[in-house]
């Protein structure tokens, strides 16, 4: 006998959709589970292979867990709003929102085909009011919140605005963007704007000019996942790192109690150690370099303070706000044509690239230990957004500084015996001190670190930076804020309204903000995002309504 699959997939599909087989109550009686697949992207005429082979896996492993006596949870939902369904709407000249139903009813269409067990009664869409009212809610939530370190949690701004009236930011230890300090007094004198831009220094959701992947084509900052080779994965246009203004989430703040709550996880230790890497905590020392004939400091963070001695020379990020100060007119031109190449560079592409690329700047910086000149170079392997954007360059110990100062004919100083650095650097986190300080010339407060282990040595200069005020100890974390991007059409908007050139809430009761019309869904003549189209859209205006 013939087994019609057509007929018999068409009947018990029809029958669990008619007697709502899969949807689920809460039912206290069972143990719970849930089962959540990635959400597709409606961005084209159909589902690519890629969806089921994945829902494929997760549908039997649902089944499974009902066949078990297990109340399963199943659901699925679209991640409509996004750059590839507004793309795909703007290829074929239709609004996103018509484009995006559209593909919807025919994901369905091939979904519920392939016959799997979705509770459809909770389906979720990115793109529907009722949903991002609630990403809007929590984005208030965020913005309206700052992080205590001493609570180890979010608390509400208004709570830290009644602290600065009381004592200012005397004995605060919370997360901020940068130290402030003033007075109670001080705080009362600002201005209502200077006010505002203080908070935003504390806020978790918060405004600050970050370097980005800009695609001037698209019209959109990308993730690194989104470009490759310098371009765009989307259409292949060019990509340039550029600063810009972003909202951006203090997720740098929650680094230590992610790292501590690893541990109460019931997870592989391999998986654990992989997270712990992505939060990176270092410990380590941040000195300030003196740039010579001039009043201004390099910051560094390095977690081998033990190695100053062997410091030959700085490397500054392609986008570290010290270049422009510290390239002197000769240079000027080398370097810029080494900025402008470097734009095409993603950071990923970067980290991988074991290439040597880098130009002088010109500029000299004080060793603050040995009083020794360095050379200040500036090179893409040293990233903007680790540390201070500068770092210390010990080629002895440490591989990439070894391969620069190869590269460029700069000296390389052992620090630790029996270190052979004829062929290659010696990273060794262990052995005997020494070379300080005979090559230097030094004062009778000199720091000696001959004859120790590396851990006595770190030990030794951290206290010695600290107490004749090099620098300070401190944790760093790789761990870095998320970029919270917005430059084009098709997405919820920021539940933000703008007065006096600052940010501020829309009140809860008037969520959702909703997208307004355009004429059209790319940015504008003068370089605004496509929502620089929309007429008459304030909030005010909403208000009196």
């Amino acid at each position: 006998m013939e087994y019609n699959f057509n007929e018999i997939e068409k009947k018990w599909q029809n029958y669990w959709k008619e007697n709502n087989v899969y949807k689920v109550k809460e039912d206290e009686s069972k143990p719970k589970f849930y089962v959540l697949d990635m959400f597709p992207y409606p961005s084209g005429a159909g589902l690519h292979v890629g969806h089921p082979l994945g829902y494929i896996a997760s549908d039997i492993f649902a089944r499974y867990k009902r066949l078990k006596g297990f109340n399963v949870l199943h659901p699925m939902g679209y991640d409509a709003y996004g750059l590839p369904a507004e793309q795909y709407a703007i290829q074929t000249g239709q609004h996103p929102a018509i484009t995006t139903e559209k593909n919807i009813r025919r994901y369905r269409e091939q979904l519920d085909k392939i016959g799997f067990s979705f509770d459809w009664s909770r389906e979720v869409r990115t793109c529907a009011p009722d949903y991002y009212k609630w990403t809007q809610w929590a984005f208030i939530k965020m913005f309206e919140s700052y992080y205590c370190y001493d609570a180890q949690q979010a608390r509400p701004i208004a709570e830290l605005i009644e602290v600065f009236e009381l004592q200012g930011t005397n004995k605060l230890n919370i997360a901020c963007t940068e130290n402030m300090s003033f007075t109670a007094e001080e705080w009362k004198a600002k201005t209502e704007k200077e006010k505002q831009e203080t908070l935003m220094n504390y806020r978790i959701a918060y405004l600050a000019d970050t370097m980005v992947n800009w695609c001037p084509k698209l019209g959109t900052v990308l993730a690194n996942d989104e470009v490759q080779d310098g371009v765009s994965i989307r259409g292949g246009y060019p990509v340039e790192q550029r600063k810009m203004k972003q909202w951006s989430l203090r997720v740098s703040a929650y680094a230590q109690r992610l790292l501590d709550n690893l541990e109460k996880l019931d997870w592989t230790e391999s998986l654990k150690e992989t997270q712990r890497n992505w939060i990176g905590r270092s410990e380590g020392a941040e000195m300030d370099f003196s740039v010579k004939n001039s009043d201004l400091n390099i910051k560094i963070f390095t977690t081998r303070a033990d190695t100053v001695y062997g410091v030959t020379f700085m490397v500054l990020a392609p986008e570290s706000e010290y270049v422009a100060q510290l390239v002197t007119p000769e240079r000027s031109a080398e370097v810029d044509a080494y900025l402008e190449q470097t734009k095409k560079r993603t950071e990923r592409e970067r980290i991988a690239d074991r290439k040597v690329t880098g130009v002088f700047s010109g500029s000299y910086a004080i060793n603050p230990i040995s009083k020794q000149e360095i050379p200040v170079w500036i090179s893409d392997y040293v990233l903007a957004g680790y540390g201070t954007g500068a770092i210390m360059a010990v080629p002895a110990h440490d591989s990439r500084d070894y391969a620069f100062a190869k590269h460029f004919n700069l000296q390389i100083i052992p620090l630790i015996e029996g270190a052979d650095v004829s062929e290659e650097s010696f990273d060794a986190k262990e052995g005997i001190m020494i070379n300080s300080p005979q090559q230097f010339n030094h004062t009778e407060n000199c720091l000696i670190l001959n004859g120790l282990d590396v851990k006595e040595a770190i030990a030794k200069t951290k206290k010695y930076i600290e107490e004749n005020g090099i620098g300070k100890v401190k944790v760093n974390f790789r761990l870095r804020d998320a970029i919270f991007s917005r430059q084009r059409y098709w997405g919820e908007p920021f539940p933000i309204y703008y007065k006096d050139g600052m940010p501020y809430a829309v009140d809860e009761k008037d969520l959702p903000v909703e997208l307004p019309e355009v004429d059209k869904f790319l940015p504008t003549e003068t370089g605004e995002p496509p929502l620089g189209r929309a007429k008459n859209w304030t909030y005010e205006e909403k208000r009196r309504q």
